[in-house]
């Protein structure tokens, strides 16, 4: 796993014990799951208009925040990135119309 991604999960972990407060993630974690994927919402869009107006920079930017909130999401799920990166990992290999369809059975 990529060791950024392995760093702030471990950081999403400690923010869950921290006051809210005194952390913008634990605030996050303590509005709840609505509040957290009302953020992924926003930075979803940020990021399509972003790409829409072919602000490379910007993309990125709005990006990381997208990650960044999903990965908030995750972590409150007590999901972990790897579980979603072994997923990828089973897409390996597959073409896309073949995963769709496996999916729909």
């Amino acid at each position: 796993m990529n060791n950024t991604l392995s760093q702030l999960a471990e950081v999403l972990e400690q923010r869950k014990t921290q006051p809210a407060d005194k952390s913008y993630v634990a605030s996050l974690y303590n509005k709840g799951l609505d509040t957290i994927l009302k953020k992924i919402g926003e930075e979803a869009t940020e990021t399509v208009i972003a790409a829409k107006n072919g602000d490379k920079e910007q993309i990125i930017y709005e990006t990381a925040d997208l990650w960044f909130h999903c990965m908030v999401m995750l972590a409150q799920q007590g999901l972990h990135p790897d579980d979603v990166l072994h997923e990828l990992q089973r897409r390996f290999g597959l073409s896309g119309l073949e995963e769709k369809a496996a999916r729909n059975k």
